[in-house]
């Protein structure tokens, strides 16, 4: 099974796991988000329901997809735009592809 854990971090500490994984350290696949108002941001309520749906699906069309969530096309098109623009899920041609089978959210909120 392939997971992607989706995570905040600085900028530092994503450096360091790059340079463990050119060291040949297997470290997994990461969505890391900087802090955790972009993260949601960019990972509204609409658009975990278009992650779940993808997980595991292999690549879709924007209406398969908006069957798959009972959305209108016009606006699962626009959040699929807007995850494929954050680097979340990728597009093949006339299709989506969210390449994981499970998905690992690892963050810490700590006080101000």
């Amino acid at each position: 099974m392939k997971t992607v854990i989706i995570d905040v971090a600085p900028l530092d500490a994503v450096k360091r796991r790059m340079a463990a994984a050119f060291k040949g350290k297997a470290r997994g696949a990461y969505i890391t988000f900087p802090t955790h108002e972009l993260m949601w941001k960019i990972l509204t309520p609409k658009r975990w329901a278009i992650l779940k749906a993808m997980t595991g699906a292999g690549a879709l069309g924007v209406r398969e997809i908006a069957r798959l969530v009972k959305r209108d096309v016009k606006g699962v098109h626009t959040d699929l735009q807007a995850l494929a623009k954050a680097g979340v899920i990728d597009r093949a041609e006339t299709k989506y592809v969210f390449p994981y089978d499970a998905i690992h959210v690892d963050f810490v909120l700590k006080a101000a």
